[in-house]
């Protein structure tokens, strides 16, 4: 979300994902997807640093984790994983293994 600011000084939280358009007539008009028009008091080059900026932090928290923020790394659900001895068991011919229950588990 970016704080963007109306003409009566109001500050408001605004979804970026959601414009169309920003231009700069004499005000800062911001159309959003569905048809309604934003006016603010923040320049056009000002609103496109916030939408990088906060596209950045985004892709700054989806990116790899480092070792020191075990914090933030992904949970690995490990209910419907197979244990190791499952994954070498065969099947009553003797034959064919069993496959893997998902795809990240090859």
């Amino acid at each position: 979300m970016i704080l963007v600011t109306r003409l009566d000084r109001q500050s408001m939280f605004l979804n970026p994902d959601h414009i169309v358009s920003v231009e700069e007539t004499p005000d800062t008009v911001i159309t959003l997807f569905n048809g309604h028009h934003i006016l603010v008091r923040e320049h056009c080059q000002v609103i496109l640093n916030r939408i990088i900026a906060f596209r950045t932090k985004i892709l700054r928290r989806s990116s790899a984790v480092p070792n020191g923020l075990a914090y933030l790394r992904r949970q690995r659900n490990t209910q419907y994983h197979r244990t190791e001895s499952e994954h070498h068991l065969s099947a009553p011919d003797h034959r064919t293994t069993l496959q893997p229950l998902h795809r990240q588990d090859t």
